[in-house]
């Protein structure tokens, strides 16, 4: 067997795309390997574009080569002197797709050192506070007993600010599966630093993965969510988990004006009517919907499918998950989201 792991599979199908298409084209991409030569040169624009840095990795660790091992050591100084500013912002806006392993390494450090701040909002709770409105009853009361009863001291409160909680469902599908990834471990960083964050993956099924990620160690807390889904890079029913989700854990999760983050591409196989009735459910029992989208990235992005276009007239913002780039951009537009005003909707071009 070629392939003993699962996320062996994506490099393994490009491999074998290339070589039995036109076997010439594999000794075209292995000149990838040679420092002076430009990851294009060779082949046509297609085929460049859809070849994977990992292909070619794997491919010079077949050999026993390491792409980088043929600069000399000047070269090597030069590029440890530069290795500042620039190549973190060249980080920041490289597509997940097209990292490299090393890339994708550093870019989950950079993940997991994000943090998200939501607006906090008022809540029916209230505490004591001396510059508070209201009189504590309780409060008061509770003090005269402890004078004897003759004055009634007056105990004033406000009321508690607090987050509002933040839920996440995340597409694992085949189609979104390197970005999925690599959200997870955002969100392992988001679930570490706040409380009432609640994370969902679905594919074909809809598990709840909130209990997995609570876990300190990032590693061992995506070992756990690896072991409770069965669903990696399948396919994709988004209407059943969406309809799943809405009778068995909406009331109990998007309660106090909860925010929704719906990560998936949206390309949905079942019909759009039931997935459209889903998604206003959705919306209707949350404060905000904020769908994130690969396939936003692309500049000559169109709503054709029938599955987007049933999502769409639901959401509240519409944004592309492709870099650490829109991941940075996410954090901060949560953090100045006034998650108590009605958000006004508006198209989806003008959402970019």
């Amino acid at each position: 067997m070629f392939v003993d792991r699962r996320d062996q599979r994506e490099l393994f199908d490009q491999a074998f795309h290339l070589f039995w298409r036109n076997p010439r084209l594999l000794q075209r991409m292995m000149t990838l390997l040679l420092p002076d030569v430009r990851p294009d040169a060779g082949l046509r624009s297609e085929d460049a574009e859809a070849i994977s840095r990992r292909l070619v990795e794997a491919l010079a660790a077949r050999q026993g080569r390491d792409p980088n091992a043929e600069q000399d050591a000047d070269e090597q100084v030069e590029i440890d002197a530069a290795l500042t500013w620039s190549d973190r912002e060249v980080l920041r806006k490289t597509d997940f797709e097209q990292m490299s392993s090393d890339e994708i390494l550093r870019a989950r450090r950079a993940a997991e050192a994000m943090r998200v701040s939501l607006v906090p909002q008022r809540t029916r709770r209230r505490k004591t506070d001396r510059a508070g409105r209201r009189i504590d009853m309780r409060a008061s009361l509770r003090a005269a007993l402890r004078s004897g009863g003759d004055i009634i001291p007056l105990r004033f409160s406000r009321p508690r600010l607090r987050p509002p909680p933040l839920v996440v469902l995340c597409d694992i599908s085949g189609s979104m599966s390197r970005y999925s990834r690599m959200f997870l471990h955002f969100m392992h960083a988001v679930t570490n630093d706040r409380d009432r964050v609640h994370t969902f993956v679905f594919g074909t099924r809809l598990t709840n993965i909130t209990r997995q990620l609570r876990h300190r160690d990032v590693d061992v807390a995506l070992a756990r969510v690896s072991e409770a889904v069965e669903d990696w890079d399948g396919g994709t029913r988004i209407a059943p988990c969406l309809a799943e989700f809405n009778l068995r854990w909406a009331r109990r999760v998007l309660g106090q004006g909860a925010v929704v983050l719906f990560v998936s591409d949206g390309l949905e196989r079942e019909g759009g009517e039931t997935l459209g009735a889903e998604v206003e459910r959705l919306r209707k029992s949350c404060r905000r919907l904020i769908w994130l989208n690969p396939l936003l990235r692309y500049a000559g992005f169109e709503p054709k499918s029938a599955g987007i276009r049933a999502i769409l007239p639901h959401v509240d913002d519409f944004r592309a998950v492709h870099n650490l780039e829109s991941l940075d951009d996410l954090a901060a537009a949560l953090a100045a989201l006034d998650a108590r005003a009605s958000p006004a909707r508006t198209p989806w071009r003008s959402m970019r």
